[in-house]
């Protein structure tokens, strides 16, 4: 009988893998002197510790509680025991700011938090600030708890019970908090197992190495749901530490791995050594963002595929896009095909579909009677965001992308960071992927500014490498260098040196605040910061000469 909730797929894969291992987190990444293993019978056994200490504690169907215990095994065990009493969990990121994580609490309206207890004073002071008068209490200590409540509550946990609330980035405003149900993970857990292609997962063989955060879906929906589903295990990272990847990849004998985009540069970076080539040991890497100038370097060094794939909190793993098969046309951002249960539509500014090689926001929505099935629930407390996001029917997903001729699907960017600059879409993402090739550029964000004649000019917001000098022939020189892979019209019209980027807690740039910084910098505002105006060289031609 095919599970209701994760909890339940949980102890139906013990019940076939139950000596196998599940959860493998090395002692590097824990800070301790061991590693830390558990079989699938194992988290079974501690989940249903942690289930009757909040069933005794009074939580029911239909709470809520924020879990703070970054990339650690408690996680995992805590998440499956609310999961089992029918609790939506709130992951609590531990890089939030006091006042981020007091947003979280208050807008998700949890009735407790739970945590690391040298992570609790966070937690606290938000609830304090807030005066939202919810118990805070250690992981070990959830015997304090007593939560009252006033109704009883009747309903079965089924698909269609909260399982977690995850919050967007927010890197254009306030983060959404995004409902998603137990269909949601098992759905997505689901279509990792039988994804194939590329992307086969062997049942009882996989050992799946991720540095990603577990507040995310990658990790929760995809990574750990996806070895759940096939007895594999899950080699849970802290986070990302690149002069020890590769040991940890090797010690761990992990078979397959997630990425960020960032990761495939700066491993590149890394000297060059005679174990590099992994292609006995790594059958692919999955994740999303790789530099197109990067991708088949990467592959060709490390010896085994980077599968990019397209997908949202508010889609899931289930209504990804993914090259997961050949042609993956490596090195122009392919995603893959439009898979069989999904329909895509392409469209412009108007709503209009646009032609093949045309650039279009991506609409997506399951095919048959529900065009829902598999996305998220909503956005909490905000119906107006839910009704604009599924507009005319369509999840309309604020990401650029164009159709090649064989019916490829190439991610292009953000909606949000285009600029439009006399008629032209200029992607942020494409110039922000060449200037970071740079040898003077540690690190770089490009966004719009204003401009009289041209409505937008680009600026590119650059953290230079260590000692370079912030004088204009530096910016000029990186300016040259950019120009001899974009057109003209998409180099930065201004070059500004700063000391730090404006990031979202997942070390995005956070957009609203970075366009906000880039005004300052070209009305003078910010006088510490250096910039360049390097409008007089934007002509046709520059890079060619």
């Amino acid at each position: 009988m095919p599970a209701s909730s994760v909890y339940q797929q949980l102890v139906q894969s013990a019940s076939q893998y139950s000596e196998l291992p599940f959860l493998h987190i090395p002692a590097n990444a824990l800070g301790e002197s061991e590693n830390f293993d558990a079989s699938y019978a194992d988290t079974v056994l501690q989940a249903d510790k942690l289930k009757a200490g909040y069933s005794d504690a009074g939580l029911r169907i239909g709470d809520r509680v924020a879990i703070l215990f970054e990339n650690k095994a408690e996680f995992f065990f805590h998440w499956f025991a609310l999961n089992a009493l029918g609790v939506c969990v709130v992951p609590v990121n531990s890089e939030l700011m006091p006042d981020e994580v007091g947003y979280l609490l208050e807008h998700s309206d949890v009735c407790c938090a739970v945590g690391f207890e040298h992570k609790l004073e966070v937690l606290s002071a938000a609830v304090e600030r807030f005066n939202l008068g919810i118990p805070v209490v250690a992981d070990h200590a959830i015997g304090e708890l007593n939560i009252i409540h006033r109704t009883e509550v009747a309903e079965q946990i089924d698909l269609n019970t909260e399982c977690a609330i995850l919050y967007t980035s927010g890197s254009t405003g306030k983060p959404k908090g995004c409902l998603l149900t137990n269909d949601y993970f098992l759905s997505s857990g689901a279509w990792y197992r039988d994804a194939g292609g590329y992307c086969e997962l062997k049942k009882g063989v996989e050992r799946l190495i991720t540095p990603l955060p577990l507040v995310h879906m990658n990790a929760m929906a995809c990574s750990t749901m996806g070895m759940m589903m096939t007895g594999g295990c899950l080699i849970q990272l802290d986070r990302f530490h690149p002069r020890s990847w590769w040991q940890s990849v090797r010690d761990t004998k992990a078979t397959v791995l997630h990425y960020l985009g960032v990761m495939p540069a700066i491993l590149l970076n890394l000297p060059l050594s005679d174990s590099d080539d992994f292609s006995q040991q790594i059958k692919f890497g999955f994740g999303a963002g790789v530099n197109p100038v990067h991708h088949a370097v990467f592959e060709h060094r490390f010896g085994f595929p980077l599968i990019e794939s397209w997908g949202m909190t508010e889609t899931g793993c289930t209504n990804c896009i993914t090259a997961i098969q050949e042609p993956r046309h490596v090195g122009t951002s392919c995603i893959g095909k439009q898979p069989d249960r999904l329909d895509v539509k392409l469209v412009n500014e108007q709503g209009t579909a646009v032609a093949k090689g045309e650039p279009g926001e991506l609409l997506v929505r399951a095919k048959g009677d529900n065009p829902r099935q598999g996305f998220f629930s909503g956005y909490y407390k905000n119906q107006a965001a839910t009704d604009e996001a599924w507009k005319d029917g369509w999840l309309h997903t604020g990401d650029i992308v164009r159709q090649g001729e064989d019916d490829s699907l190439h991610f292009v960017d953000r909606l949000k960071n285009v600029i439009r600059r006399s008629g032209e879409n200029v992607s942020a993402l494409e110039v922000e992927a060449t200037l970071s090739l740079c040898e003077q550029v540690e690190a770089v964000a490009v966004t719009a500014v204003p401009d009289e004649i041209r409505g937008d000019e680009v600026i590119a917001c650059i953290i230079p490498a260590n000692g370079i000098e912030l004088e204009e022939s530096t910016a000029e020189e990186i300016f040259l260098q950019a120009a001899k892979a974009l057109s003209y019209f998409k180099l930065p019209g201004y070059v500004a040196f700063v000391d730090a980027l404006p990031l979202t807690a997942s070390n995005k740039p956070q957009r609203a605040e970075l366009k906000k910084l880039a005004r300052r910098i070209v009305t003078n505002e910010e006088q510490s910061t250096r910039y360049f105006d390097l409008r007089s060289l934007k002509k046709k031609g520059v890079g060619t000469s």
